[in-house]
């Protein structure tokens, strides 16, 4: 490990022993250790989907559309069912259990924050929840499982008791992004003290925003993300390595300050 990253990680620890406003802002890069492969990278989902085919308007106008996307979502149902927390999700919560943690703000759908233990009132899902399906029309919420079990029995694209269309509840591109979560989302960006945007590329919107808010509000922000981001130049800090490796390293020295 190089003394450079060892550096970098020790400074991110201080800044979190001084304050307790530390929001945690994640995107795919932390859930790949967890075996959920980014959509955009080499061999990821998007090489045998078309993105532009799923757009919201597709989905609402194209009862083919919404077979397809029923299927495309299957695939990503099974893969996150699969999946377990690794050791920056379990960081994460352990920064929360010793008072330190505001929130994380996340881009995944995956669900992993909470099963790795972090309060659900923690986390603020961005892009939404792929093991929960809603009712474009009445709104009901249904649990995945339910839902899962009719579309692997026949029904390609299922409807609400109302005759609405059900969708996952996740963000389609196109689709209005949650009015209650991006809120609250700004409004823990502009007050954190310190400001960990982990494992993402920072280039979808508007959620890419939040590390400016904070940025603008006052607080240290630190950019761990193994590729270069668009915002490096404004953060104090940038660690180039894995999601988990980072974590791992600024936990330990944070137990060491405390």
């Amino acid at each position: 490990m190089s003394f450079d990253v060892e550096e970098k990680t020790s400074l991110i620890a201080q800044w979190i022993k001084d304050h307790d406003r530390v929001v945690i802002f994640t995107g795919a890069g932390v859930s790949t250790d967890s075996g959920i492969a980014d959509f955009r990278s080499p061999g990821g989902i998007w090489e045998r989907f078309d993105p532009n085919e799923f757009l919201f308007d597709n989905f609402l106008a194209s009862e083919k559309v919404r077979e397809k996307y029923w299927q495309f979502h299957t695939e990503v149902y099974y893969t996150i069912l699969k999946a377990k927390p690794n050791s920056a999700h379990q960081a994460c919560v352990a920064l929360d259990q010793m008072g330190k943690l505001d929130c994380v703000i996340t881009q995944n759908i995956d669900n992993l924050h909470q099963n790795a233990g972090l309060p659900q009132a923690k986390v603020i899902e961005l892009h939404g929840n792929a093991l929960r399906v809603n009712c474009l029309s009445c709104k009901k919420e249904y649990d995945r499982k339910e839902i899962q079990q009719r579309v692997e029995g026949g029904e390609c694209a299922p409807q609400c008791d109302c005759k609405g269309l059900l969708k996952p509840a996740t963000i389609a591109f196109g689709q209005p992004m949650p009015f209650k979560e991006m809120q609250a989302a700004e409004t823990r960006s502009a007050n954190a003290e310190v400001f960990l945007a982990i494992g993402s590329s920072l280039v979808v919107y508007p959620a890419a925003y939040m590390p400016l808010y904070a940025k603008q509000g006052g607080a240290k922000l630190a950019i761990i993300n193994l590729a270069p981001t668009p915002y490096d130049h404004q953060a104090d800090v940038v660690v180039q390595e894995k999601a988990g490796v980072a974590m791992d390293m600024i936990l330990e020295s944070v137990k060491k300050r405390m």
